[in-house]
């Protein structure tokens, strides 16, 4: 097994590095488990969003501690957040900000004053994303992909590190609104929160019911943060599993001479380039998140699901059939020959 110290020669601040990563994310999950119960496949996913510097979708039914999540985890990193409640009447301006004619009191001059919106700070919780309408989603769609937002042709540069981390019922729900096509391929993962066993439930039944409340206190900062995302970027992936996270993108594409029966039967669109550079990513935080340092097939594999569920988009055959994208990203992992080692 290959280490950074053989790959770098400032070893001895890199390893200092990545143990400090090693102690924050501990950190953080202990302060979230202070909170959350179960869920462990999707606070594992955040966290990699988080490092990795993406965005990232949550879906699940009402009351499965999405926004509870959300706001535990912002609360442990110590950064600045903010909460836009989307909803039926919502406007782009509710978002991004808008100008105001203001008096000076002193000189009877007015002038346009910028107030800032929500998008303005580094953790942005889009609770319910998908009950507005696509105008009011597509404000988002700027800030996500370059980190600023244009209001009546000014340029306004986001904070970093900047994270949307948007909620979303079932689309089968009454009252929402499908995601853009552009706008989902923004999210790196999609994450899905499903119901808690019985005993879990108990614990939270039980932390819910009491008088206690847990505090949770803030582990690391903006800087560090910003530091943990150059971290994940050198961790090194051997060139086989690279080419095995684009090939099974690739074969995610009905038109693609390598796509299976199973895809050209059941799938319209697949996953794009940014879907490969994402997986290859997820799959680097993944790795140092368990301590390894260089990519494994594992890795690859247990994002490629999250990644993908959300760009692949289904035909009529699929739907009458009932068959969902999960089964075909499954499928397809267990088709694609595995890269040797």
């Amino acid at each position: 097994m290959s280490t950074f110290t053989d790959l770098n020669p400032d070893a001895a601040q890199l390893q200092s590095g990545i143990e400090r990563f090693h102690r924050v994310r501990e950190d953080i999950m202990s302060q979230v488990r202070q909170v959350i119960v179960g869920q462990d496949e999707v606070l594992d996913q955040v966290l990699i969003a988080l490092f990795v510097g993406g965005h990232c979708l949550l879906t699940g039914m009402p009351g499965t501690a999405k926004t509870l999540m959300v706001r535990t985890i912002a609360d442990a990193l110590g950064l600045e957040f903010r909460r836009i409640q989307f909803t039926p009447d919502l406007m782009p301006s509710d978002i991004t900000g808008t100008d105001i004619i203001e008096e000076d009191a002193s000189t009877g001059h007015r002038k346009w004053t910028f107030v800032h919106g929500p998008i303005f700070g580094n953790v942005v919780l889009a609770d319910e994303i998908n009950r507005t309408p696509p105008k009011t989603q597509a404000a988002l769609l700027e800030a996500m992909q370059e980190r600023s937002c244009t209001v009546r042709g000014h340029i306004y540069k986001l904070s970093a590190p900047f994270f949307v981390l948007a909620t979303q019922n079932p689309i089968e729900l009454e009252g929402t609104y499908p995601l853009p096509e552009a706008q989902l391929d923004r999210f790196l993962f999609n994450a899905t929160l499903d119901y808690l066993s019985e005993a879990d439930e108990l614990k939270v039944v039980d932390l819910t019911t009491a008088t206690r409340a847990p505090k949770i206190v803030p582990v690391t900062n903006a800087e560090e943060l910003l530091d943990f995302q150059q971290l994940v970027r050198q961790v090194p992936i051997a060139e086989s599993l690279a080419k095995y996270a684009v090939s099974l993108v690739r074969a995610t594409r009905h038109k693609n001479d390598s796509a299976p029966d199973f895809v050209k039967k059941y799938v319209n669109y697949g996953g794009s380039i940014r879907a490969a550079q994402n997986i290859v990513l997820a799959a680097k935080a993944r790795a140092l998140s368990h301590k390894r340092y260089h990519v494994s097939y594992e890795d690859i594999t247990a994002v490629i699901v999250p990644v993908l569920r959300h760009r692949i988009l289904l035909n009529f055959h699929a739907e009458s059939e009932r068959i969902d994208t999960d089964s075909i990203l499954n499928r397809l992992i267990a088709h694609v020959p595995r890269p040797r080692d």
